[in-house]
This record gives C-alpha cells, structure tokens and sequence, in this order.
C-alpha cells in the first residue's frame, strides 16, 4: 500500500471515528479496541494506530501507555476553558464578519438555520449536534478564514464530548433560537449587539450543561456504522 493511500486510508477512518464521537455514538470513556476497528474498516493495526495518534492531537482520544486508546472524557475544568476560548474567538469572529459579510453569506447561514430547526422538529440527534456545531464553522469558512474554522472546528469536537457528558435535554431549542437572534443582528449590521448576542449564546449553552464533580462514563468498545 502506497504512503498516499495510507494517508486518504487514515483520513477516512479519522474522519469515521470523529463523526461518531460528534453524533454521540462513541461515549466518554470508551475504549477503542484495535484489533476490532481493523476488522470493521478492513486495515492493518497500524493504520489504526496512525489514527489513533492523530485523534489525539485534536484531543477526542486519549493514548494510555499499556491500556490503549480511549474516547477523552474531559474534566469539568476543561469544559470551562473551552468555553472561555470559544467566547474570546467567536466575539472577535462575528465583529468581523458584520464588516464584510455579503447578502449572499447571510442567505447561507438562514438556509443553514432551516436545516437546524428541521433537525430538531424531527428529533434526529445526530444531525441536530453536527447542525448546531456547524453553525459557528460556518461562519468561519464564509468568511474565508480556514484556519480560525479549523481552530472552531477542533473545539466543537471537544465540546462534542462535554455536551454529551452534561447537558440538559431542552439546549438543542434554545441554541437554535439563539443562532436566529444572531443571524437577525449580523443582517442588520448591529455589531454590538451581535457580539453580545454570541457571547450570551455561548454562556448559556456552557450554563446550561449540568455539571456534576463525579463522572459516570458508559463504556461500549465499538460503535455501530451511521
């Protein structure tokens, strides 16, 4: 197997593991079996390793010398700090994006906001999660700043886990009325108000999370294919 297809092979499986954790089909704490993944996608062990590695970069999996890898079950301390990052990134983000956004970018975001609350209406979490996530990336990517949607992006995945572990079944409503109160402001240019408004939404979303100082973890050490 060629090094170029060893890379696209440990995307693909990067990308698989990634979007179960998101959809919340691998839980805080399991373990990921390696010799189980390999059979599923049909690779070597060390592709699964490649993968491994690299999930752990972005912080979804933790590598345990002599135990294995397991899907990160981030303290609560962290789940606060993530949240104080996002606020300080996203502020600064939609005073930006208020300066050069175009009509069509706003149109981008409402059709984005519809697919939200379809999402909802149907109760199909694992689409709702990626959906609400994708929000905030989204408008990144419009304004044409991959890095800042790449840096978004790796601290949904890590609130991926967090939102899992701590919050309220109702958050999902609030978050999508809070995305149309946004999207309402930077149509309307108001800058301060969109800052305040995202910075509101982010705080709600991190108050809304019920946080316990013990954790109990659901272990399952494979995940069913979407």
């Amino acid at each position: 197997m060629s090094l170029t297809v060893d890379n696209s092979t440990t995307r693909v499986i990067v990308a698989a593991l990634t979007k179960a954790i998101i959809e919340h089909r691998l839980k805080p704490g399991s373990k990921l079996g390696e010799q189980k993944l390999a059979t599923q996608f049909g690779v070597s062990r060390t592709l699964i390793r490649q993968a491994m590695f690299q999930l752990s970069q972005k912080h979804l999996v933790l590598l345990e010398p002599a135990r294995g890898a397991f899907v990160a079950a981030p303290s609560i301390d962290e789940a606060r700090q993530v949240f104080v990052v996002r606020r300080m990134l996203e502020t600064a983000m939609v005073e930006q994006f208020v300066d050069q956004a175009s009509p069509s970018n706003f149109a981008a975001l409402r059709s984005h906001l519809k697919q939200e609350r379809a999402a909802v209406a149907m109760g199909d979490v694992a689409s709702r999660t990626e959906l609400l996530g994708d929000f905030h990336v989204y408008i990144a990517k419009l304004m044409g700043n991959k890095v800042l949607a790449e840096l978004i992006s790796d601290l949904i995945s890590r609130c991926a886990l967090i939102t899992l572990m701590y919050q309220s079944a109702h958050a999902a409503e609030h978050s999508v009325a809070e995305h149309d109160e946004i999207i309402n402001a930077l149509v309307a240019r108001n800058k301060p108000l969109a800052i305040k408004l995202m910075n509101e939404h982010l705080s709600h979303v991190e108050v809304s999370l019920t946080i316990h100082e013990h954790n109990d973890f659901i272990n399952v050490e494979m995940f069913q294919p979407a």
